[in-house]
């Protein structure tokens, strides 16, 4: 059995590496969906069963969230002012949905993949960032139940596939909490960082994290982070681009899970 330290790739796939992780990186500071990108990679490239791949993803997910979360709360520290309310049941959330993804049969999860490939490239070819619109609201509404189911069910798709998390989890923020937009992207990091940690944890106890691709991927991706929290988030509609390079990579991964 290859260990799961053990890395086999060319230098070629080492450059895919070091460029799809560090767009993925600065794709997750701008909206979320990188892990579109990762997980084909992993899968693909590196041979990683899509269970494997799920879990060795969220190495990458923890550090990134860890590089562009500390970078923000030293900028701009109000913005998590009251995150304790949406971090615990987003918490609790993940450690089910990571269980349910630890459980599942290898193939019913290669038919997730595909199905979610398909279903966030009609998301995306939709553009809802459009209807995110910036709230001026000052005052958030969290400390309800709207709220608190909300982001447990959230927290639930996280910890089961991670992919996408962060559209829904600016939506919930604007739209259920009443965050603005600027506000909720960085909170979406934080809840990230948050609800990764122990859906992490749980991945490794039960084997399925690949510590090689997840620790190499990850290095590129926290790179991503850094420069996108101190450099792409700062240039106007920088995400147009992010979106344009998802929906072909989505499509072409859809095509590859579902064929």
């Amino acid at each position: 059995m290859e260990s799961i330290f053990t890395i086999d790739i060319n230098f070629w796939e080492f450059l895919i590496f070091v460029v799809v992780g560090t767009l993925t990186g600065i794709i997750n500071t701008l909206t979320g969906s990188g892990s579109l990108i990762t997980l084909p990679v992993f899968v693909f490239i590196c041979g990683l069963s899509p269970s494997m791949a799920n879990g060795s993803n969220r190495v990458g997910v923890l550090l990134q969230s860890l590089v562009a979360t500390s970078k923000i709360a030293k900028d701009k520290p109000d913005i998590f002012k009251d995150a304790t309310w949406l971090i615990i049941p987003s918490v609790l959330g993940s450690i089910l949905g990571s269980k349910i993804a630890i459980d599942i049969d290898e193939q019913t999860m290669n038919y997730t993949l595909g199905g979610l490939m398909v279903f966030m490239l009609f998301i995306l070819l939709f553009k809802p960032e459009r209807w995110l619109i910036e709230d001026k609201t000052s005052k958030a509404e969290n400390k309800n139940l709207k709220t608190f189911v909300t982001f447990f069910f959230i927290g639930v798709y996280g910890g089961f596939i991670q992919a996408g998390v962060g559209f829904f989890l600016l939506g919930g923020l604007v739209l259920i909490s009443k965050y603005s937009l600027t506000q909720s992207n960085g909170l979406k990091l934080a809840l990230v960082l948050a609800f990764t940690a122990p859906a992490l944890a749980l991945f490794i106890y039960y084997g399925k994290v690949h510590y090689g691709y997840g620790l190499l991927m990850g290095i590129f991706q926290a790179f991503g982070a850094w420069i996108g929290v101190k450099y792409i988030m700062k240039i106007p509609n920088a995400n147009v681009w992010t979106y344009r390079l998802l929906v072909v990579v989505v499509a072409l991964s859809a095509l590859k899970f579902l064929i």
